[in-house]
């Protein structure tokens, strides 16, 4: 049945259509203005044989034709997904995910295909929505609808679906995915803002997709399916109970072994010990029974112990922060490092400064752009003491890198001021949770020990949520078991001031703003904590950067002489770097990045660039090489570029018979520059800087007899000076 009604989300007013395309799919079509976005859902009826995972697949592809380009490379089609590709996949499947029910493991698919882009509306909510649109109208069980928004704050005013301009004038922005009664995700960034700014835009957020879920609502009574019975696996209650009696000792004591390793140990030890008992009592059958009944209650158990007793795992309670030892410059070679640990998370934070010939060139449907600063989260398998095959990075990688090079990216100095391109790369070692937030502040930390002069220190904490009986609990600085049993994780990163990036994921269906405002209360005394410790070790950023790291002098010349630096097919600008061996980088205001860690090439590199760039000024002194001899003058190049006439009359003050007598070609003399005419001809004297003979008789000038055009064209004037008298008495000397 074909549907297309429409919806205002902020100003934006946007289309679902459902019925036309991709009819052997649950497809929903969504436009808003000349952006449009196909998304479709698929899904298995049953699930593959011995699957203990549940199989969803998010894709959102971005077509190139769909801003009316071809994409660039060598092979002239789409190939893997682009990182900010794999960004917006991961915002649609982190709200979408909690809603399938417990223990559903039929295959799903989501594919969100970018047809049509007008550069003007972001693409990436529009596959959100669409998303919950096509899940809701399938067959598949799922308890939805969502609603996506990003919210952006302009000017003290909260904005929502706001247009890219809008966005660039921002102190605030973030995605919303929210249900009826929920906030389900949060992510994005701001320029230190506070708690309660935050708190406002999340629930702005929620208000404003109210309306399109309303909508999704609507479409569903009309073209919905039935949804697919679908009864979660239970575990029978004899094996349940006997599990419970035989296993609650050994997982109660397991919970309070602190080190990581050994926990797992205990827990692996307790649940072998108790299977066997089970299937030696109920026989063979019972086993998956009884191993997923130990499962349940190690999560139970956990949960209660945290929220009853107030105590963690790990010993903790609920908002202490595990104890951190950081290390700055560790690394001998590197521009800048830090070794930051927290508790049983650690990572290798390094930076690396160049030139603008290493910013990352973006090519996306918007257009093209270069990225000057880049952060690179790696996750190794022995940081978890497993042992995988190395591939690329992951989603998880590619999410947790971008959190926190959003976190970081509002403290750097302005390109203007510390013209380098930045990359830190974030090595984890050793993780149980919040291995982001050790990345945010060994990150923060190898600014400062490579000389950057960041705005302020950076750091970020995890937080989480335990909620059972009606009481809850917000855990400060959670582990990789508080995150797996939590109903929330929560990762808030910022400086002393205000919160600089955000990232929430929520798993149970509501989700109070009292909790809310309390969660960030607690994150910021964490934060605070956190950067108490960091200012210990390192307050500030270091004076002089690494003598590795590339120096680099900006200077300024005119828009007008960029041609000069450059050369004609690029030969000048290859000339200077072989002379010297900088790297240089010329942008289109006329600025001119010269780096080196070399000073005396570079101060060469600039002394060359300014005599190319140099214009000639009326009364400076000049050292002019003679370039060609006429019987009126000389014209000496100046400067490169610039030459001007030396008349005969101006040579000396004595006669002078012929040019040719006192200069060659060749020649190098000093000049002074007398005059620039309006059509930029150089008129030169060398008598103005010789004594001046006494008693000298200033004659009055004469036509000149003589001369040449090309004089003329050069800078040089028609006029020789007063007439040469045959008495011998002229402009050479005084009167005998």
């Amino acid at each position: 049945m074909f549907i297309r009604e429409n919806v205002k989300i902020g100003d934006r007013l946007i289309t679902l259509e459902t019925g036309r395309i991709a009819k052997q799919a649950n497809s929903v079509l969504v436009t808003c203005g000349e952006t449009i976005v196909l998304v479709t859902v698929v899904g298995t009826d049953s699930s593959r044989p011995g699957i203990d995972f549940f199989p969803l697949s998010v894709d959102y592809v971005e077509k190139t034709y769909a801003a009316g380009k071809i994409p660039g490379g060598f092979f002239k089609r789409e190939g893997r997904l682009r990182d900010e590709e794999v960004l917006v996949s991961r915002l649609i499947d982190r709200p979408c995910r909690p809603l399938f029910p417990e223990g559903y493991k039929n295959e799903v698919q989501i594919i969100a295909t970018v047809l049509s882009y007008d550069k003007e509306n972001p693409s990436d909510m529009l596959a959100m929505l669409g998303a919950s649109a096509a899940l809701h109208i399938s067959n598949i069980p799922w308890d939805g609808p969502i609603g996506g928004v990003r919210v952006a704050r302009v000017d003290g005013k909260l904005i929502a679906n706001p247009t890219f301009a809008e966005m660039e004038k921002a102190d605030l922005e973030i995605v919303v995915a929210a249900s009826k009664n929920a906030i389900m995700m949060v992510e994005g960034e701001a320029s230190e803002v506070q708690e309660n700014d935050l708190v406002e835009a999340m629930f702005f957020g929620q208000q404003a997709v109210q309306d399109a879920i309303n909508l999704i609502e609507r479409m569903r009574e009309v073209a919905g399916k039935p949804k697919m019975a679908f009864t979660a696996p239970s575990t029978p209650e004899n094996i349940v109970a006997r599990v419970k009696e035989l296993g609650l000792p050994g997982v109660r004591e397991a919970c309070n072994v602190r080190v990581k390793h050994e926990r797992y140990g205990a827990f692996k030890t307790a649940k072998k010990a108790v299977v066997a008992q089970v299937v030696k009592e109920l026989g063979a059958d019972a086993e998956n029974h009884a191993k997923t009944a130990f499962e349940d209650l190690r999560y139970e158990t956990m949960r209660l112990q945290i929220v009853d007793e107030g105590r963690r795992v790990d010993g903790r309670d609920l908002t202490t922060v595990r104890p951190i030892s950081i290390e700055a410059g560790l690394l001998p070679r590197v521009h800048g490092s830090s070794l930051f640990t927290r508790g049983e998370t650690q990572g290798i934070v390094t930076v690396t400064l160049g030139t603008g010939q290493d910013e990352q060139r973006i090519d996306a449907l918007i257009g093209g752009s270069f990225k000057n600063f880049m952060l690179h989260y790696n996750f190794p398998p022995y940081s978890v003491g497993e042992a995988k095959m190395m591939r690329g990075p992951g989603r998880r990688e590619v999410g947790h890198g971008k959190l926190a090079e959003r976190a970081i990216s509002k403290v750097l100095p302005a390109k203007v001021d510390f013209p380098y391109t930045i990359r830190i790369v974030s090595e984890i070692t050793e993780s149980n949770g919040s291995s982001s937030m050790a990345t945010v502040c060994g990150g923060s930390l190898s600014l400062m020990d490579a000389g950057v002069p960041i705005k302020a220190p950076v750091a970020g904490v995890a937080m989480g949520l335990i909620s059972e009986h009606g009481k809850f609990a917000v855990l400060t600085d959670i582990l990789g078991d508080e995150d797996a049993l939590g109903d929330m994780d929560f990762k808030v990163c910022g400086t002393s001031k205000g919160i600089t990036a955000i990232q929430m994921d929520i798993k149970i269906s509501g989700l109070a703003r009292d909790v809310v405002t309390r969660a960030l209360a607690q994150a910021k005394d964490g934060r605070l904590h956190i950067l108490g410790k960091m200012n210990e070790a390192l307050a500030t950023h270091r004076a002089d950067m690494s003598k590795y790291a590339p120096r680099i002098v900006t200077i300024k010349v005119k828009p007008d002489q960029i041609r000069l630096v450059i050369g004609p097919g690029g030969k000048m600008i290859k000339a200077i770097v072989d002379q010297t061996g900088v790297q240089i980088d010329v942008q289109d205001d006329g600025t001119v990045a010269i780096a080196s860690s070399d000073s005396v090439a570079a101060q060469r590199a600039i002394d060359i660039i300014r005599g190319i760039t140099q214009e000639p000024e009326i009364g400076a002194t000049y050292k002019g090489t003679v370039r060609r001899v006429e019987p009126y003058g000389a014209f000496l190049e100046i400067m490169p570029g610039n030459d001007g006439l030396l008349h005969i009359s101006d040579i000396d003050w004595a006669r002078i018979d012929s040019v040719e007598d006192v200069m060659k070609l060749g020649d190098i003399v000093d000049v002074k520059v007398t005059n620039i005419d309006r059509e930029g001809r150089i008129r030169l004297s060398r008598k103005e800087l010789l004594p001046k003979p006494e008693g000298y008789i200033e004659q009055p000038p004469r036509e000149d007899r003589g001369g040449s055009d090309r004089g003329g064209d050069r800078g040089g004037s028609r006029d020789r000076g007063p007439r040469r008298d045959g008495g011998g008495g002229g402009r050479g000397g005084p009167r005998r």
